[in-house]
């Protein structure tokens, strides 16, 4: 927003003088950007001070997905639809860690092994097969990349070789959980982790608790 004021300014002055005389430093007035940054670190709603109550509250922290802010939605007027859990999620957005006030599923946590590509799409990472073989490539995909594609679970079992030894396998395909034949079977998750945060992948036995005491488990820890 800043660049933009700037370079109006820049063209309304352009259209105003001799372009043979002037030079760039009577053209260009930096004070629209500093001002547009300086109101972001200082009054934006997204820029907060770190919380350094402990090591997993400041890495938790600078993991945080918001729905709130400048362009986003208000806590008022967000539905069901936009705090509820969705298949896209998977690997990319931790469907256990959110607060439990007004902004439930507003603000989110960013899975283990996700990432932020350039785009600003968040990726997954996935282990490659080749002729029904599991390899140690690792490529990550956006949620619409992978729906086109049938991926196993990370604990499927394997051969010696890295061959599924079932004849079916438990995979997703276009946001659905089914039962494939295995050379179907084109991707693998890299670990069972990479469902949920850095917090609840901290909770032992993450599988045999009720989501809400899981929700409420790693939110204090990082209170400790």
């Amino acid at each position: 927003i800043g660049l933009l004021r700037m370079e109006r300014a820049i063209k309304e002055r352009m259209s105003s003088v001799e372009i043979d005389t002037v030079m760039p430093q009577d053209l260009i007035n930096a004070k629209p950007a500093a001002a547009a940054v300086r109101e972001f670190f200082g009054s934006s709603q997204l820029s907060q001070f770190m919380d350094q109550t402990n090591p997993l509250s400041e890495i938790t922290h600078k993991r945080r997905l918001s729905a709130l802010g400048p362009g986003g939605l208000t806590r008022e007027r967000a539905g069901f639809e936009v705090r509820d859990v969705h298949p896209t999620h998977y690997g990319r957005i931790c469907p256990i860690e959110t607060p439990e006030g007004p902004n439930i599923g507003l603000i989110n946590s960013l899975a283990t092994f996700a990432r932020v590509n350039k785009y600003g799409f968040i990726e997954s990472p996935y282990r490659k097969i080749v002729d029904g073989k599991v390899t140690k490539e690792v490529i990550y995909l956006s949620a619409m990349e992978e729906a086109k594609h049938y991926v196993a679970q990370a604990n499927s079992s394997l051969d010696s070789e890295g061959r599924f030894t079932e004849e079916f396998v438990v995979c997703r395909h276009a946001g659905e959980v089914l039962m494939a034949p295995r050379d179907h079977v084109d991707l693998m998750d890299v670990s069972p982790k990479q469902l949920v945060s850095v917090a609840a992948a901290l909770i032992p036995f993450l599988e045999n608790d009720d989501a809400n005491r899981a929700l409420m488990g790693s939110n204090m820890q990082r209170q400790a």
